[in-house]
């Protein structure tokens, strides 16, 4: 069973709690943290560090965006592989036992008490902190555009993926489709419309439960990991999107306006 010994961080944290910012930043895999109760989930740290473990790199990015543009910003404390914390978690992937195609000894053969405990433990206050935080800010009357950061391999199965950054989006594309006509303009990025995943309901919690759910506007952005896991590359792309998403949200905005 999961638990969280008193010296254990959180499982959610919050930077500018009241940040003035629209943008509202979601990190659901910043951390490669496994709860000391789990042992390590039976696997070596090498495994762990991988991306099977967390978004390499997607939390440094988001950071810098938070402090640039004074957005609030709530990060996922765990890996993962204790419970994805942007799946449903009635889903085959939400606690995996193979992840990639490495086995997870230590999520084999799970219960339903074991996995409910870690849906309580580390899900729940992840999400619970999200909706408290997104409640607020509509309570006082303030805009929440909610940008959800994620990495992804370069190699995955073997096949190579050449996309530097992907939007992914599902029911409204509205502001998915200003942010890919913001980054084109730049002929030199090969830029993932939708690729390489897409968003849905079993492959997704964050988008639609709490921006689709609210009718926010919202992009799910995905970093290729290789471009962003030292300083320099986390620097350059979190500079390159602190530059595009103001432009983005203003065409967005440009454009309901004209279509009302």
């Amino acid at each position: 069973m999961v638990e969280l010994a008193p010296h254990e961080p959180a499982a959610v944290e919050v930077v500018r709690a009241h940040g003035r910012s629209p943008f509202f930043l979601t990190c659901d895999h910043a951390s490669k943290r496994i709860p000391e109760s789990l042992s390590g989930l039976g696997l070596p740290d090498h495994e762990i560090d991988r991306h099977i473990g967390w978004d390499i790199g997607a939390a440094a990015v988001a950071h810098s965006i938070s402090e640039a543009f004074d957005a609030t910003l709530v990060l996922q404390g765990y890996s993962r592989l204790v419970i994805d914390c942007n799946r449903q978690p009635h889903v085959e992937s939400s606690i995996p036992a193979v992840s990639e195609a490495t086995e997870v000894p230590g999520n084999v053969g799970l219960d339903a008490e074991a996995a409910a405990q870690r849906k309580k433990t580390i899900f729940a206050p992840y999400h619970t902190e999200i909706s408290a935080r997104l409640e607020e800010r509509h309570a006082r009357q303030q805009r929440s555009v909610l940008v959800a950061l994620h990495s992804f391999t370069p190699v995955y199965h073997g096949a190579s993926r050449p996309w530097q950054i992907g939007i992914q989006y599902n029911r409204e594309p509205g502001l998915s489709r200003c942010m890919i006509a913001e980054l084109s303009t730049d002929e030199s990025l090969c830029i993932g419309d939708n690729q390489p995943y897409s968003v849905s309901d079993k492959t997704d919690y964050t988008i639609p439960v709490h921006a689709e759910g609210r009718g926010l506007p919202h992009l799910l952005i995905e970093l290729r990991h290789d471009l962003i896991a030292d300083e320099a590359g986390q620097s350059f792309w979190a500079q390159r999107l602190i530059e595009t998403l103001p432009a983005a949200l203003a065409r967005f905005d440009d454009q309901t306006a004209n279509s009302g």
